[in-house]
């Protein structure tokens, strides 16, 4: 089996080229309106390998939101901080067939957030962060992220200013229930800290910085990388995890920035950037590269 160490950039440029193709098939976040005036022809990759060398193709400056990327990096915070068994207390940990920011799942479970992947999941541990306010809340999560690994996270306040130029119903709908269930105080405090968070911003090589504490991080329980890497393969791409898990394999998780990350166990990670969409939400032109990255490694 041959090893991510083992890629050329000349393979990576030429798989680049054809995701370019491909990603012309997908059209941008519209409900975000900074998202939608993102460059469409955007495309780069960082892969890092577990020895920290790093294969970058396209720009290594341009930085973009992480947006649902935050997710798999806000519960390995909380485990590390409350640990699995109060965690698992407030959130589950089954796939959903259901869009990342369903209310008829969150109904259906009688207000229990089934993953830590969907809106849903991801807000109830929004509340759970330490911080008498969202700065604070926000600031004590990004502080880790980046000293962890090495990253230069930072809020974008731009993108922060358009996620909150339009109410989101969906989530002020979610943030309702779950208060209503009593799974949840502080809802004002909790959907602005969600915001900010989601809001992160990184350039690819600081995504696969962050990478790298899935896979080879002295200061990360082997257990929590487990139950973060396991959540992340059958729940990270939404209603496509699945279909996704069975052709390439890698646990992941993706943004409507159009980032996707995914981890190759004991190997490295793999960061892609392409903004336009497919139907569920997720990145072509990363999920093109990823298979390509997937079908050379078997």
């Amino acid at each position: 089996m041959k090893q991510l160490s083992y890629l050329s950039s000349a393979q990576l440029s030429n798989w680049l080229m054809e995701a370019s193709q491909e990603a012309k098939k997908g059209k941008l976040a519209d409900y975000i309106p900074l998202l939608q005036r993102t460059d469409s022809s955007l495309l780069f990759i960082c892969v890092v390998t577990k020895n920290n060398i790093f294969f970058t193709q396209g720009d290594s400056k341009i930085t973009f939101s992480l947006m649902s990327i935050i997710k798999p990096f806000l519960l390995l915070y909380l485990l590390s901080e409350l640990g699995d068994n109060f965690i698992f207390t407030k959130v589950g940990s089954e796939h959903s067939n259901y869009p990342f920011n369903s209310l008829d799942q969150l109904q259906l479970d009688q207000g229990f957030p089934r993953n830590p992947m969907i809106n849903s999941g991801a807000l109830t541990l929004a509340s759970l962060l330490p911080g008498k306010d969202s700065h604070t809340r926000l600031n004590n999560l990004q502080e880790w992220l980046n000293k962890q690994s090495n990253a230069n996270l930072f809020l974008d306040k731009l993108m922060l200013k358009s996620v909150e130029s339009l109410p989101n119903l969906r989530n002020q709908s979610i943030i309702d229930n779950l208060t209503q269930r009593k799974h949840l105080k502080e809802p004002e405090i909790t959907l602005d800290t969600y915001n900010k968070i989601c809001c992160l911003s990184a350039t690819i090589i600081d995504l696969a910085k962050l990478g790298l504490l899935l896979v080879n991080s002295p200061n990360i329980s082997s257990k929590n990388v487990s139950i973060v890497t396991e959540i992340m393969t059958t729940c990270g791409l939404y209603e496509a995890s699945e279909n996704f898990a069975k052709k390439i394999g890698f646990p992941s998780k993706s943004g409507v920035s159009g980032a996707i990350l995914s981890i190759v166990p004991k190997e490295g990670a793999i960061a892609c950037y392409s903004p336009p969409l497919d139907a569920q939400g997720n990145s072509l032109g990363g999920l093109y590269m990823l298979q390509k990255i997937a079908n050379y490694l078997n």
